[in-house]
């Protein structure tokens, strides 16, 4: 199969891209930059020229491909609604391309999520926005879940707030410079809300699954580990850079965590059962605290 990639130089799309490329299939990788192509080329992966702001360089890669799989995102918090609509109209110009052809949608959203549409309980991927919900990257679901009726293998998969592994540079790092910053490692309360966590190479396995077998209309869950406390990261990030573990009041979580205030309150305990029936998805790799463990993030 030749698939096509956005945000395939990315953290998570390099090692999807090597997963792709190890099981046999080729790949056409979306790059906005010569250094971005030359690292598609040096893995092994076909150019194919654009950025998410262009629907056109979008609708001929889908066009040259047997299936899609979407993981560009603007991780832009302070406009998330702004980049949110790009997302949405980035899987409207797949949906033009792959309706009618039976060909695999794969696009990315977040479990996040899952604590505005169900709050307070467990999620699992039967649980989805009503179609008129205005939640960022709602739409973009809705969006994908529809074309299933409209002859595209769309399915979509739901990443934990953390994806980890060597060369992260999202959620968990930021939490580690912020501690070095303030001298502390925080957490909110008492700590006992939960993050799902999913290390890179496993939730790599995830997506090349779904692009292969997944049925169209599939809700996906990458989340290896249902749910870490809070205080248990914050733990090993004060051991590991030695300062101290200690509370943080909630009307003080945007001063001390910034942008990640709103987030690291969240109690977002996340099921991926139904994923790992579905699909046969296993898990394989260093859970968060091990990882964190390793060292590596801390060098």
């Amino acid at each position: 199969m030749r698939v096509f990639v956005t945000g395939a130089t990315g953290f998570i799309g390099t090692a999807v891209v090597r997963e792709l490329l190890d099981s046999g299939h080729q790949v056409l990788g979306l790059a906005r930059s010569d250094a971005s192509a030359a690292a598609l080329t040096a893995a092994g992966a076909d150019v194919h020229l654009g950025t998410l702001h262009d629907l056109d360089s979008l609708r001929s890669g889908a066009a040259a491909a047997d299936g899609v799989i979407h993981l560009a995102f603007v991780h832009d918090f302070a406009d998330f609604a702004a980049n949110a609509l790009v997302d949405l109209r980035a899987v409207e110009a797949f949906g033009e391309v792959l309706e009618g052809t039976g060909k695999p949608l794969v696009i990315t959203s977040g479990t996040l999520m899952l604590t505005m549409i169900a709050p307070g309980r467990l999620g699992t991927e039967d649980v989805t926005a009503d179609p008129g919900s205005t939640l960022p990257r709602v739409a973009s679901e809705n969006t994908a879940l529809a074309l299933a009726g409209r002859g595209v293998r769309s399915s979509i998969v739901r990443l934990s707030p953390t994806v980890h592994g060597k060369g992260d540079h999202g959620f968990v790092p930021r939490l580690i410079a912020i501690a070095r910053e303030k001298g502390v490692s925080g957490f909110v309360g008492d700590g006992s809300n939960r993050w799902p966590a999913v290390h890179r190479l496993d939730a790599a396995r995830l997506f090349r699954l779904a692009v292969e077998s997944a049925p169209a209309g599939s809700v996906l869950h990458g989340a290896a580990e249902e749910g870490v406390p809070f205080r248990e990261i914050a733990e090993v990030i004060g051991r590991s850079v030695n300062v101290p573990v200690a509370a943080v009041d909630a009307g003080d979580a945007a001063e001390h965590f910034g942008f990640l205030g709103a987030f690291v309150q969240l109690d977002n305990p996340t099921s991926s059962g139904l994923t790992r029936k579905l699909l046969g998805w296993q898990t394989v790799e260093p859970e968060l605290i091990a990882d964190l463990e390793e060292g590596h993030y801390f060098g």
